[in-house]
């Protein structure tokens, strides 16, 4: 793989953590709101707060590697 095809790559990789970060962060202030005003036991609710923390940690482990490949690459 080119230097130029690996940076994209890394870029695309980065691209998809902000998009689970975001998306992540608006759909679990939804669940939360709406589990609230649905009445839902705090159990379940609490099952979003896990999902979301899955998301995040996805979306650091991406991030996390992203950089490691930059440093390796003296970008």
């Amino acid at each position: 793989m080119t230097e130029t095809a690996e940076i994209n790559a890394l870029a695309r990789q980065a691209r998809l953590a902000a998009i689970v970060i975001a998306v992540t962060g608006v759909l679990w202030l939804v669940a939360v709101s709406f589990g609230g005003q649905l009445g839902l036991p705090p159990r379940f609710v609490f099952l979003f707060d896990l999902a979301a923390l899955a998301a995040f940690f996805f979306a650091l482990v991406i991030l996390f590697r992203v950089w490691r490949a930059r440093q390796r690459l003296g970008d």
